[in-house]
């Protein structure tokens, strides 16, 4: 299970670089950028299962160290403007942070699996996740909003 756990975060690591670079080619809208957390957020019904409990202690500190990894991404996220539209502006650095990030998750989660079942892993996982794609994505939408405001 250990492995199989650790290809599909390598897959869901490619899966994000592969989207964000697509993304640039592309406008983006408000729609966009906010959607992605409340998408992600349904996977706090796993919290309905009791194998997926965790002490409440574990669950802050998962998202406060997801807010802390949300800055590298916020710093590697800017947009332009071009022709009056708004792009994701491309950057070298988002993938050696995303792939930084995947080297640190599997490293804690050796470490971590050592003291708290795989279920209970995964729970904190997928909070450090969320305490990550929130914080960024509010971010963009604030830097969306504010470049909407200009151009209009």
């Amino acid at each position: 299970m250990y492995i199989a756990t650790t290809i599909i975060a390598l897959f869901m690591g490619l899966i994000v670089m592969f989207v964000r670079m697509r993304s640039a080619k592309k406008p983006t809208n408000a729609k966009k950028i906010i959607l992605p957390p409340f998408f992600m957020a349904t996977g706090f019904f796993m919290f309905t299962v009791p194998i997926f409990h965790i002490e409440l202690s574990y669950a802050v500190a998962a998202f406060i160290l997801g807010n802390l990894f949300s800055l590298f991404l916020i710093k590697s996220s800017s947009f332009i403007e071009k022709d009056g539209d708004i792009y994701m502006e491309r950057s070298k650095v988002f993938m050696f942070i995303i792939l930084g990030l995947i080297i640190i998750r599997l490293v804690l989660k050796t470490y971590i699996n050592q003291y708290i079942t795989l279920y209970e892993t995964s729970s904190l996982f997928f909070i450090v996740a969320f305490g990550m794609l929130l914080p960024w994505r509010l971010s963009m939408y604030a830097t969306y909003k504010k470049m909407i405001n200009n151009i209009n």
